[in-house]
């Protein structure tokens, strides 16, 4: 019988002993050089084509326009061998001026006491849990005011290097993607 202690114990002991001949890159440029994680950015950036997450338009004067990032994880399967390269556009948010690009903003928290009263009561009244996960989660989300961006870095169109992204839905880093998420889930 293996219990879940051993079963992560020997997963975290073939994390260790696995060689990893690939690193999380820090900067675009590191991300370049490597096939799986252009590989990796193209897929996000298809997500978000598919999704509509933004069109492109000429620079509006007098308007602030964030700029945004490439953040990279690889993925692990439970035996520690690499499952997927992930590459994540994340807008700068900390750019965002109030009432400006954004008019208010929501963080959806749940105490873990909710969380422990929930599960004890599902199982004294027997009831089906199930979980949800979503991909791209903030994509879903409209927003409601005009945010600006950057052209994605390294991926820039040619034809129209000056334009901008304008969004029609969020995306990671944007200080209204959790209250745009929660109100298309609500």
């Amino acid at each position: 019988m293996v219990t879940r202690q051993k079963a992560r114990a020997k997963s975290h002991l073939a994390l260790l002993s696995t060689p990893t001949t690939t690193n999380e890159p820090k900067t675009l440029k590191a991300a370049l050089k490597h096939q799986h994680w252009v590989a990796a950015m193209q897929e996000e950036l298809t997500a978000l084509y598919q999704n509509q997450t933004w069109s492109l338009m000429p620079r509006p004067p007098d308007t602030n326009v964030v700029g945004s990032k490439w953040v990279y994880k690889i993925k692990h399967k439970e035996d520690g061998s690499i499952d997927r390269f992930k590459a994540r556009l994340v807008a700068k948010g900390f750019t965002q001026i109030p009432g400006v690009d954004f008019a208010e903003t929501f963080s959806p928290v749940v105490k873990h006491t909710t969380i422990r009263l929930v599960l004890a009561l599902a199982v004294c009244s027997c009831w089906v849990l199930k979980q949800l996960d979503v991909r791209n989660t903030f994509l879903h989300g409209h927003l409601k005011e005009d945010v600006y961006m950057e052209q994605p870095p390294g991926f820039i169109d040619s034809s129209k290097p000056s334009y901008v992204c304008k969004f029609h839905r969020s995306l990671y880093g944007l200080k209204q993607a959790p209250r745009a998420w929660f109100e298309c889930l609500s």
